[in-house]
């Protein structure tokens, strides 16, 4: 049964209060003070973990500032010019103006807008195109249907 005095709400205040003091005075007492400067430090060794030790400068590797990659490395398997490419269209949208093409050759998917088309395509069409590198990646150019295989 709860009470609502205020007696009651006041005992339970100073219990809670006194446990509070005592958890603060027992973290208080559990603290070491005075640590050395080289007990508070932390290394981190070769492999990038935390350690007391200080690493073993034999095992320190050097690194060239040239072989360091930041971002995304270039696409440099796809060849861009005048090779001609074939591939099937995955999707197609005149409403929205693009789509992408399936190259059958190395199965990437490659951007195609409507003013690259030198004629009307849908769906499923086996076409032959150019790729050209962009600013977001692959795209297609100059592109035709190609002549169906009999």
């Amino acid at each position: 049964m709860e009470t609502f005095s205020k007696r009651e709400k006041e005992k339970q205040r100073q219990k809670k209060r006194k446990q509070k003091q005592e958890k603060m005075e027992s973290r208080k007492a559990s603290t070491p003070k005075g640590q050395s400067l080289d007990q508070m430090l932390a290394y981190v060794d070769e492999n990038g973990n935390l350690s007391t030790t200080p690493p073993d400068p034999r095992r320190q590797r050097t690194v060239n500032e040239e072989d360091i990659q930041i971002g995304v490395p270039r696409q440099s398997d796809i060849a861009e010019g005048t090779k001609i490419h074939q591939g099937i269209v995955t999707s197609f949208s005149a409403s929205k103006g693009y789509g992408f093409i399936k190259d059958t050759q190395t199965q990437a998917s490659v951007f195609v807008h409507i003013n690259s088309l030198l004629e009307p395509i849908n769906e499923q069409d086996r076409v032959s195109f150019t790729l050209t590198m962009t600013p977001k990646g692959p795209s297609a150019i100059e592109v035709k249907k190609a002549a169906k295989p009999e």
